[in-house]
């Protein structure tokens, strides 16, 4: 049985774990009000963006832009896996690689070169130890604060390798943030650009009016301009969406485990309590028995 300086120990330590839980999920929260806001400034942009080019792509056609046709035979695939650098945010980098290395597994049984460019050290951690090609890696972005610039390197990269002929498809791996309870895994193409859901091809029982867009110059001039900002904008916004998700899944996990330090002194003192009791007991008894001894 742990004497009462071992236990009173024990409570001393899971104190201090208390605190340093509780300190970093004040953290997270801080850190989670800037990111929400920057994700939700720009998911309205990236609505509005997809629209638009949505309706310049129908006007255009097939075939206006490389960038919108698929490739007759995939033999590469390049996947951009956003992940964070630090750990103690609970299964969020476990479900994100769990979700690319399901994609990994579904795909045809013919043989593709796989390449991973990753934003953060846990995705690229797990590259290394599985031995997969890591194409280029993008360290203590997810998690601070960073710019378009960001998204705008990477994207010029893949569009360029893309259109060389190095990668036949492009996807991007990253956590959509949905509530600060729930993120969820997404796998999304990103090369060749799918087809863009217009606000036409919507099911909507109450259709809003929708304004024709006037274009000058042409439709297939203005797409190779358009066209690789929007694998731009579809990287920035994982990535926006990703670090949200973080610190949500942070502070949740920050949360739970301040929630368990309580649990665990609670249990600890009780404990403590009852060993001291004990003890008390024992001395009392021996004082009684002396004392009837010297009666005798």
């Amino acid at each position: 049985m742990a004497t009462l300086n071992d236990v009173k120990t024990k409570i001393g330590a899971v104190k201090k774990t208390k605190q340093i839980t509780k300190a970093m999920g004040m953290v997270a929260t801080s850190k989670l009000r800037g990111a929400q806001k920057n994700m939700d400034g720009f998911r309205p942009y990236a609505g509005k963006f997809a629209e638009v080019l949505g309706s310049l792509a129908e006007k255009a056609g097939e075939g206006a832009s490389p960038l919108l046709v698929a490739r007759e035979e995939v033999k590469k695939i390049n996947i951009v896996l956003c992940t964070s650098d630090r750990g103690l945010c609970g299964g969020f980098n476990v479900n994100l690689i769990t979700a690319a290395n399901k994609f990994l597994n579904e795909l045809p049984e013919q043989e593709i070169d796989i390449s991973f460019t990753n934003f953060g050290k846990k995705g690229r951690d797990w590259c290394r130890k599985n031995k997969i090609e890591i194409d280029s890696e993008n360290i203590g972005i997810i998690g601070a604060k960073f710019g378009f610039n960001v998204a705008l390197t990477a994207g010029q990269k893949l569009v360029d390798e893309f259109l060389d002929g190095t990668y036949d498809e492009v996807y991007v791996v990253f956590s959509e943030y949905i509530s600060m309870a729930k993120q969820i895994p997404t796998i999304k193409q990103i090369l060749p650009i799918p087809p863009i859901e217009t606000a036409e091809d919507e099911e909507v029982t109450d259709k809003p009016y929708q304004a024709e867009h006037i274009c000058e110059p042409s439709p297939g001039e203005l797409l190779g301009d358009l066209l690789p900002r929007h694998v731009y904008v579809q990287i920035y916004s994982a990535l926006l969406e990703t670090s949200t998700s973080e610190h949500a899944a942070r502070m949740a996990a920050m949360d739970n485990a301040t929630n368990a330090c309580n649990d665990m002194i609670d249990s600890l003192t009780l404990a403590y309590n009852k060993a001291r009791q004990s003890a008390i007991t024992s001395e009392l008894m021996d004082i009684v028995g002396g004392a009837e001894a010297l009666k005798g």
